[in-house]
C-alpha cells in the first residue's frame, strides 16, 4: 500500500509518515538529492511525478510506502492514482492541515487545488490531534478503506 500524506508545509506530513513505520519518501529530502529548486507549477508537477515513480518502485521492495509531500495539484495526484490503479497498488490519501501559525506559512503553495479534492481522502487538522491520535485515525481509515475494497 502507498499512503500519501499531503498538505501545506509544516502540517505534519513527515512526522506522521515516520510514525506509521512505512518506508518514507520525504519531499524535502528528495528535493535536496536532486538539487531541485524549481517551485513553479511545472517544476512541482515534475518533482511530484518523479516522487510517484520512486514510490511505486519502492513499493515493489517494501510493500508499505509513505509519501510525505505537498501534492497541491490534481494533475500530480491523478498521475499517481492512475499508475497505482494500472499496477493494482492500493493507495490512501491523507490531507493534513493546521489552524495555528507554525512559521512556514511563507512557503505555502498559493494555488493549492483544495476545491477539487477527491472524495476518498481523509482530512485531518493536525492542530486538533496529537501524533498518536492522527496515527490512529489514519490506520482506522486505511483499514476501513481496505474493507470497503474487499481487502482484509
Amino acid at each position: 500500500m502507498i499512503t500519501v500524506l499531503f498538505g501545506q508545509p509544516h502540517s505534519g506530513k513527515t512526522t506522521l509518515s515516520y510514525e506509521l513505520g512505512n518506508w518514507t519518501l520525504d519531499g524535502d529530502k528528495l528535493r535536496a538529492v536532486f538539487q531541485d529548486k524549481d517551485f513553479s507549477r511545472e517544476g512541482r508537477i515534475k518533482n511530484l511525478n518523479r516522487a510517484s515513480d520512486i514510490a511505486v518502485f519502492m513499493h515493489s521492495i517494501y510493500n508499505n510506502v509513505s509519501i510525505a509531500m505537498v501534492y497541491p495539484y490534481k494533475e500530480a495526484r491523478d498521475y499517481l492514482n492512475n499508475m497505482c490503479t494500472r499496477l493494482g497498488i492500493e493507495i490512501v490519501w491523507v490531507h493534513l492541515r493546521y489552524s495555528e501559525k507554525r512559521g512556514r506559512e511563507s512557503f505555502h503553495v498559493q494555488d493549492f487545488e483544495l476545491d477539487i479534492l477527491e472524495e476518498k481522502v481523509l482530512s485531518l487538522n493536525t492542530s486538533h490531534y496529537s501524533i498518536e491520535e492522527c496515527i490512529a485515525q489514519i490506520k482506522n481509515y486505511t483499514n476501513a478503506t481496505n474493507i470497503s475494497r474487499g481487502k482484509s
